[in-house]
């Protein structure tokens, strides 16, 4: 009885990390160029209707303001502790951290949501006839600019939360390796032949495949819990990237609030 001793072979296949990188910050620029355009047309059109833009601004909620940007630099911090956190191998805190950060993205939209509800009760929106009637060319500008402009940010928020979801679930998700064992070593063994799981001690515990002539290729697939040692650090580029595109979000709020809220 002959017997055939085969090697699993692990074959790595490492991410490009400097690529990832690279390819999210020409995402945030194209983000930057298009918030650009929007905050030079602010610019051109509150130097012509300067005094309708004060007005307008004043029946903005200035705390609802002050309390979304509280929200969101609180949120930042919170993606930079578990970024953090991933990269020193500290996985329940990195996922506390994640979902602190979704708590007030949700708090941002609520507030949000509820300004907005005011502003349409009371007929202010774009296309409304009160809002035509009763307000001048200046502040309807001002008004459409302000539902655009928030509006396209709050967006950014919901696919924010949507990435934030993404990475938890990766997080979470129980660790896969994949083994393979290559021709050269499965050619020797093919043919009438079982592939078996053994006890540390040789004991057979059953069979796996049958290897006849025809087997090619022969895959093994390792589920582990999700515990620290075998964490794919893969995620911790996800998280990076993640927190990237946040921070961007964040900044351009930094930049709606006073434009929008504190100029009156």
């Amino acid at each position: 009885m002959s017997n055939h001793a085969a090697t699993l072979v692990a074959h790595k296949h490492p991410g490009d990390v400097e690529g990832v990188k690279i390819g999210m910050w020409l995402f945030l620029f194209t983000e930057m160029l298009l918030f650009g355009g929007l905050f030079i047309a602010y610019a051109v059109y509150r130097s012509i209707y300067s005094e309708a833009f004060h007005t307008a601004a004043a029946n903005l909620d200035v705390t609802l303001g002050a309390v979304n940007t509280i929200f969101l630099l609180t949120s930042s911090l919170t993606v930079v502790l578990g970024i953090v956190a991933l990269q020193k191998g500290k996985q329940k805190f990195a996922v506390l951290m994640i979902w602190l950060t979704v708590l007030f993205a949700l708090g941002f939209m609520v507030n949000k949501y509820f300004e907005w509800s005011v502003k349409i009760h009371h007929g202010i929106y774009p296309g409304s006839p009160e809002l035509l009637a009763s307000h001048d060319k200046g502040e309807i500008v001002f008004y459409n600019l302000y539902y655009t402009m928030t509006g396209l940010h709050g967006l950014h928020v919901i696919i924010g939360l949507v990435v934030f979801f993404v990475v938890l679930y990766f997080i979470k998700r129980r660790p896969v390796v994949t083994e393979e064992m290559p021709f050269d070593i499965l050619k020797h063994v093919r043919g009438g032949t079982r592939l078996a799981v053994l006890s540390e001690k040789g004991d057979e515990l059953g069979t796996v495949a049958e290897l006849d002539d025809k087997v090619e290729l022969v895959d093994i697939r390792l589920t582990y819990e999700p515990v620290i040692e075998k964490m794919d650090p893969r995620n911790i580029i996800k998280l990076e990237n993640a927190g990237l595109y946040w921070h961007l979000v964040d900044v351009i709020w930094i930049f709606l609030f006073p434009l929008f809220y504190l100029i009156s």
